[in-house]
């Protein structure tokens, strides 16, 4: 009976270890492209003149070229719902390997792309691609992973290693080679994932037999109709989840409200020039001449940063969910980050030692509650409706959080940026409501 018990632990820990691999993997790739759109925009502004509509053309400006990218933003938000009904019926994997696939493929497209229109094209096919992933990704944790809140630290660690060092390797490459070069070169790192992804071999409902004493074949099918669709919606909104819905919400608008300006508010703080690259490399490794030699902005090395201390709080997220009520590190987290957002700028002030604090705090805190409420989300859903529950999670977060940027855009053009923070302080203290009202909840059985 021991030696029994032990190769099933043994197997057991080899299911968690394979599949966290995989969605570490896939994570990174999905955060690393998504964080190097906007470092592209930037050059497409100076390189093209108009946008081509076939019957007409566009010019190119900051709106244009806003609105194309944020095409391909939305269906990464919007696409979480449709790959969450997708995923309950074609299982993880599958998906994780077309959202790999569709990603490289996406950015291939860019790496040859003559004009906008066709780079346009290219943003909607990685928009539909990586809108998929976060639905298969957390419901393949929430099922197949015995450890769920280490399975889910581990994963938010991965994607901050996208957002932040992702964007930071984009900008270093576009120093030296053409954007089509550089597109060319990301794309590589998603097609081979891809391989990597078919082999892999796992369990997807092991935790779920676990739990349930069985094989976990008694897991809801998915949904095959409208009206399953309907009928599960219903079944989830009116529990809890519908609580934990608007919670995302909150989570989603801060993040956006606050990260879509904050280099350059970050750069307005410190007051500092960009620095040429020259002072950095020999002469002859710099691209151009002295006239046009090109510079580093320190506040985006800031701003990335800032994302990258987000590891941190991924991961002692994750490690919480094991220990407390997910509910209880959600009110901490939203509080804390409320409470951020109002003492920002005056902290900001006082000098760069005290900026790099409050932009550090405000990175470990961002991130810290991405894993309590991904954990929260299967606490308050049955395994069986989990990749629905998990789209409509990422419509929340990514689709209706996208406008916190326009948010913030807004009130930046009335206001200052402590009416800004003010705003997103606002988000933060309903977060921090909404799980004390979760906190008075028992959770729905999973």
């Amino acid at each position: 009976m021991v030696i029994r018990t032990r190769v099933v632990r043994a197997h057991v820990n080899r299911n968690d270890r394979d599949i966290v691999s995989l969605v570490m993997l896939a994570h990174g790739m999905v955060h690393t492209y998504e964080l190097s759109i906007p470092i592209f925009v930037a050059i497409w502004l100076r390189e093209y003149t108009s946008i081509s509509l076939g019957f007409s053309s566009v010019a190119v400006t900051t709106a244009s070229l806003g609105v194309m990218t944020g095409l391909g933003f939305a269906l990464f938000g919007l696409g979480a719902l449709p790959g969450g009904i997708l995923v309950d019926r074609l299982g993880s994997k599958r998906l994780i390997v077309g959202c790999l696939l569709g990603m490289a493929g996406a950015f291939g497209l860019l790496a040859i792309a003559p004009n906008l229109t066709v780079v346009a094209l290219a943003l909607v096919i990685w928009g539909i691609a990586a809108s998929v992933y976060h639905p298969a990704g957390l419901r393949l944790i929430s099922t197949g992973v015995e450890e769920r809140g280490t399975g889910f630290a581990y994963h938010g660690i991965a994607g901050n290693i996208g957002i932040g060092f992702g964007p930071f390797v984009t900008a270093l490459l576009l120093l030296f080679f053409d954007w089509h070069v550089v597109a060319g070169v990301l794309a590589i790192p998603a097609f081979v994932a891809a391989l990597v992804a078919t082999r892999a071999d796992f369990e997807e409902q092991a935790a779920v037999a676990t739990a349930d004493g069985g094989d976990g074949d008694d897991a809801s099918p998915g949904v095959s109709s409208f009206g399953e669709f309907v009928t599960q919606s219903k079944h989830l909104f009116l529990g809890g989840f519908a609580v934990v819905f608007f919670l995302v919400m909150c989570s989603g608008l801060y993040y956006r409200g606050v990260t879509t300006f904050l280099p350059d508010l970050i750069g307005g703080v410190l007051g500092i020039e960009p620095v040429p690259i020259s002072e950095f490399l020999p002469a002859s490794l710099v691209p151009g001449d002295s006239s046009n030699a090109p510079t580093l902005d320190i506040e985006l090395y800031v701003y990335a940063g800032l994302l990258t201390v987000g590891v941190f709080g991924q991961y002692v997220g994750g490690k919480l969910t094991d220990h407390i009520r997910t509910e209880r590190g959600l009110f901490i987290g939203f509080g804390s980050l409320a409470v951020i957002a109002v003492a920002f700028i005056p902290v900001a002030q006082l000098g760069v030692v005290p900026l790099l604090v409050i932009c550090a705090l405000l990175g470990f805190f961002l991130f810290l509650i991405q894993p309590l409420y991904q954990a929260t989300v299967a606490e308050y859903t049955p395994a069986g409706y989990r990749g629905l529950s998990y789209g409509f999670t990422y419509l929340g977060v990514f689709g209706v959080g996208a406008l916190g940027g326009a948010i913030a855009g807004y009130v930046l053009s009335v206001g200052t940026p402590n009416d800004l923070f003010y705003v997103v302080a606002g988000f933060g203290l309903t977060g921090a409501l909404l799980s004390a009202v979760l906190l008075r909840r028992k959770p729905a059985p999973a």
